[in-house]
């Protein structure tokens, strides 16, 4: 049982909240009350962005002190929308969310997994017809060992899982965010994720 706090209680933040308090973990949600991520991220052992990417940078640096030591899992990317509200481009282009969250918390460890997905995927990949992949991409190998171990408490198979490397290899799996407009107005809204075929 792990201490979680999760930044952001939309669908991605509550679905996720409930699936790790369903594997037994303690679980807290911070919606946007004044001084609720600060708490949240307080007294967690590992804090989860599931903030809009685009003002994630900001709400996040603001918890530095709260976040030392921690580790910090971004699932989110940082898109500007288009007209129809969905990702049309990146706001860090030639760079991605996770490395500037590194850069502006040098005492956090980040990891960035699970942002090549729809939200449902994250927490019943085996739905899928085909085996799906969650990324890792972060500078400690143990911190990205203790989110290995939350993904299979999520669902994901160890064989789903492949690490990327460090930090900088995030903006690779966030500019699969591009592909999700696309593959929508193509299919529609039907849970997909990207997957390495072997």
């Amino acid at each position: 049982m792990t201490t979680i706090a999760v930044l952001g209680n939309g669908r991605v933040g509550g679905n996720l909240a409930t699936a790790l308090t369903r594997a037994g973990h303690e679980v807290t949600v911070a919606d946007r009350a004044p001084g609720a991520a600060a708490d949240a991220a307080r007294t967690a052992r590992i804090v989860i962005n599931a903030t809009p990417g685009d003002g994630s940078l900001d709400r996040l640096a603001a918890l530095r002190e709260e976040l030392h030591g921690k580790i910090l899992v971004d699932v989110s990317n940082a898109t500007v929308d288009g007209p129809d509200g969905l990702p049309a481009d990146l706001v860090y282009p030639g760079s991605s969310l996770a490395e500037q969250l590194q850069e502006a918390l040098p005492e956090t460890h980040v990891v960035k997994t699970l942002n090549t997905m729809l939200f449902p995927v994250m927490t019943a990949p085996a739905a899928l017809t085909q085996s799906p992949t969650a990324f890792l991409s972060g500078e400690d190998p143990l911190a990205k060992q203790t989110v290995r171990e939350l993904l299979v408490d999520l669902g994901w198979n160890k064989d789903w899982i492949t690490d990327l490397g460090g930090i900088r290899t995030a903006r690779a799996t966030e500019a699969a965010i591009l592909f999700v407009p696309h593959v929508i107005r193509s299919t529609g809204f039907t849970p997909f994720a990207i997957s390495i075929a072997r």
